[in-house]
């Protein structure tokens, strides 16, 4: 058994990620490639995008802290601090409405 504070994760996090030049920081807490669940906590700045892209397997994200957005094509889905959002199978783009921190967990198919 391991405890692990995600909100301290995710507040070491948001440090990290307001001086890098990327404006995010990632670390993923459970799991890893030779693992079929991973589960990572991101965080991204205001304005700051995770650019468009596939998910390896079912995917969520869980809203740590913030706002952001998800978008899939025409369609988008705006997501806030406790939102759990069910990631799309088919390629999207993740926005950062403002500093926001999320758990993002991936079950490889």
């Amino acid at each position: 058994m391991r405890k692990q504070s995600l909100i301290a994760v995710a507040r070491h996090l948001m440090a990290h990620a307001a001086t890098a030049a990327s404006g995010r920081s990632a670390e993923t807490v459970y799991g890893g490639h030779e693992q079929t669940l991973r589960q990572t906590v991101i965080a991204l700045m205001g304005g700051q995008s995770m650019g468009e892209h596939g998910s390896p397997g079912e995917a969520t994200v869980y809203v740590l802290r913030g706002r952001l957005r998800v978008s899939s094509g025409d369609a988008s889905w705006d997501a806030m601090t406790g939102d759990l959002l069910v990631l799309p199978r088919t390629r999207h783009r993740l926005d950062a409405l403002e500093d926001c921190a999320m758990l993002l967990t991936v079950a490889k198919t």
